[in-house]
């Protein structure tokens, strides 16, 4: 298939973020921006609120569908009367995933992409008002589940896309998509590593290019994964600074003996809008009764106005302000202050590194497993681009340092290269060569 250099558009739709580009038949890539309620971004959140509200006299009620930062400030402002989903990319390959019901009407995962997708266009404006009838959409090497049906996702992703007019749907992998990007400054032929932080995947893949009169050649040498990034070192961060602060490791006094605190109350903690669904559910009747009696009630009486006023937003704000701070900094100070809530603690760089050793563990033996079916030794891997919010953590990079050394790694554009590569992708010679379309399934 042959391309007319006609502008297209490249789509990291992630379980996190979502990010757009535009290339133009200049071989310019220019990333969309969102003049989010919190400032410009580009980085647009994978997230859904849908409201109800009462419309007055003689009228229906009125769903209010909203998409990224719009969707996090109706879902934080309202809690109990918003349906809030985010992460839903993970269903996409999931035969077991059907349909979801939001207020009496039935959403299939193409509907739930296909209303978050309007609502990323709408928000775009001018930059998305004339969309091409080419886009470029990332899809991961291996789709998410126990037993991804990769067939399903991709049926799942055109009737979606389809929603905004493109007629020229195709598919590349989100590392091809990074490495694309990189790959336009080599010089001689190589062999690339890339690896893709996500905030719940760390996915790698070794690629030959290879240089020629028709344009850059590549071939796939190796793949591996591992389901552990940003998400889980999040996680490690409120179970040691946070839990034992509302309770967790605490006690209660029961008739005739003391008991520990049951520990399922901080599992939602593992993700924020979990915690709404803890308020609604009947444990939280048990922690309310469970403070009367508790060894230390001012622990959980912080757990129950974390919960009641809806702080767990403002709590995954303060864990990324530490986690951004320990990038650049050997010590730093965790903060929350949230209400009446008040937990601030010193942290150093090595505390963290040690909170988060099973994941660097986890993600040191997925990049090794990468490098062993590559067929290569980590000498034979000429260049290694690291690209994802999570590859600014210090102790992530320093994996590769010891792997590669530090002259082969590159970084720059974490965020926003994989869509940039992809929309690049549209404009080559023969599309075939980088990706396929849902009837290819390549």
């Amino acid at each position: 298939m042959t391309s007319t250099h006609a502008p297209t558009v490249g789509i990291d739709f992630g379980t996190t973020n979502t990010v757009v580009a535009i290339a133009g038949p200049q071989g310019e890539a220019l990333v969309l921006r969102f003049d989010a309620p919190g400032g410009e971004v580009t980085a647009f959140r994978s997230t859904l609120s849908f409201q109800i509200r009462e419309a007055g006299d003689d009228q229906p009620p009125e769903r209010i569908v909203e998409a990224g930062p719009w969707a996090i400030d109706a879902y934080v402002e309202d809690p109990q009367d918003t349906r809030f989903i985010q992460s839903f990319k993970t269903f996409a390959a999931s035969a077991a995933f059907t349909d979801t019901l939001i207020d009496n009407r039935r959403y299939r995962f193409e509907d739930l992409l296909g209303a978050f997708l309007l609502r990323l266009r709408a928000h775009g404006g001018s930059g998305m008002a004339d969309l091409p009838l080419r886009v470029i959409v990332g899809r991961p090497v291996t789709f998410a589940g126990t037993s991804p049906d990769e067939s399903l996702a991709l049926d799942r992703y055109e009737a979606a896309f389809s929603r905004l007019g493109f007629s020229d749907i195709r598919y590349a992998y989100e590392p091809i998509g990074a490495a694309f990007f990189f790959a336009r400054t080599l010089e001689a032929d190589a062999n690339v590593l890339v690896a893709d932080f996500g905030g719940g995947t760390s996915d790698f893949s070794i690629v030959r290019f290879e240089r020629s009169p028709a344009g850059l050649r590549s071939t796939p040498l190796a793949q591996s994964g591992v389901g552990v990034a940003g998400d889980a070192f999040d996680y490690r961060i409120i179970d040691q600074l946070v839990s034992p602060e509302l309770g967790k490791g605490s006690q209660f006094r029961a008739p005739g003996k003391i008991l520990p605190i049951p520990q399922r109350y901080f599992a939602a903690f593992a993700r924020w809008d979990q915690l709404a669904l803890l308020r609604a559910s009947r444990d939280m009747r048990d922690i309310r009764a469970l403070a009367r009696t508790a060894t230390e009630p001012e622990k959980l009486a912080r757990l129950i106005e974390v919960l009641d006023d809806n702080h767990g937003y403002a709590l995954y704000q303060s864990v990324s302000a530490l986690k951004m701070a320990l990038s650049h900094r050997e010590d730093a100070t965790f903060s929350f202050i949230a209400g009446s809530v008040r937990i601030e603690k010193p942290v150093s760089r090595q505390q963290f590194e040690g909170w988060i050793a099973p994941e660097l563990a986890a993600i040191e033996d997925a990049l090794a497993q990468a490098i062993g079916r590559s067929g290569l030794e980590p000498g034979q891997i000429d260049r290694v681009f690291l690209t994802g919010g999570t590859s600014f953590v210090p102790a992530v990079r320093d994996i590769f340092h010891r792997t590669f050394g530090k002259d082969r790694i590159e970084t720059g554009g974490e965020f926003e290269s994989i869509a940039s590569g992809l929309a690049l992708i549209g404009r080559e010679p023969d599309l075939d060569v980088w990706s396929r379309t849902g009837r290819g399934r390549g």
